[in-house]
């Protein structure tokens, strides 16, 4: 189901999807690699079985468009939205929000989801059984997504928040990003540059409020700098360096690429 979406989804963004060699499509796949690589090592680690991660290769589409988002399709296929670059200014808060959608498959939330919607419309059936005049059924649909769905959700989400800085963690990336691209949504929300996408009270919410994710990044922190940090900071510092490399190589070959034009 999943790269059947995907393939849908190329043929919607067809025309806004950014070439692989251009800057921006490179740097999401340098960073969005070396994620993988460590949601592979952390799943063995880990002890996950029958791991998604390594069933099928990530593929990663960078879509021009003024929305700030990024999303993943089971079968891993990442999108990211252009407008996303408002809040990620450097490859440790890009790879924050990488992190929080590799960790959605890495957990499998897609298939519980389903599993979830498979139960809920079981428990419906039901309700229209025991109660053929349907008032329980009305009544069913808003308190199973106030009680269950959203709460779930949000669950979800704090879950991928947490596995996210493990995972950018873990591939040498700054997990103290993440609070910088949060705190700057929620600024631009509060400035009222962000109106159309104004998150409603957390309680209606599929997501947790800005508040509560800083609050847990706080929490969650100390073993992810713990990782990060690990041997005196010497392996990160290695791989970092590696890092610098690449951008600047990335950056000479986009000023030929340029220049050629």
């Amino acid at each position: 189901m999943g790269h059947d979406q995907y393939k849908q989804l190329l043929i919607q963004y067809e025309g806004n999807i950014l070439p692989k060699d251009h800057r921006a499509s490179v740097t999401v796949q340098r960073v969005g690699s070396r994620i993988t690589d460590a949601a592979c090592k952390c799943s063995k680690d880990w002890g996950v079985k029958n791991n998604i991660i390594n069933k099928s290769p990530f593929t990663y589409t960078v879509v021009r468009s003024d929305d700030a988002n990024a999303f993943v399709l089971p079968g891993n296929h990442v999108f990211v939205l252009t407008g996303l670059f408002k809040f990620c200014h450097d490859e440790d808060e890009l790879a924050s929000v990488l992190g929080h959608e590799t960790a959605h498959n890495l957990a499998r939330h897609a298939g519980e989801r389903m599993s979830e919607s498979l139960l809920m419309a079981i428990i419906r059936r039901l309700a229209l059984v025991f109660d053929p005049t349907g008032i329980l059924f009305l009544f069913l649909i808003p308190a199973e997504q106030l009680f269950y769905s959203l709460p779930h959700s949000r669950e979800h989400e704090m879950e991928a928040d947490r596995i996210g800085i493990i995972l950018a963690s873990e591939a040498c990336y700054d997990p103290r990003a993440a609070k910088r691209v949060f705190k700057r949504m929620k600024e631009d929300t509060e400035n009222g540059n962000n109106k159309h996408q104004a998150l409603p009270p957390e309680f209606i919410s599929t997501h947790p409020g800005y508040d509560t994710r800083l609050t847990l990044f706080d929490q969650w922190m100390p073993d992810a700098l713990q990782r990060y940090e690990a041997d005196g900071g010497m392996k990160c510092r290695m791989i970092r360096d590696e890092m610098k490399r690449a951008r600047k190589l990335a950056a000479v070959m986009h000023d030929r690429k340029e220049g050629r034009r």
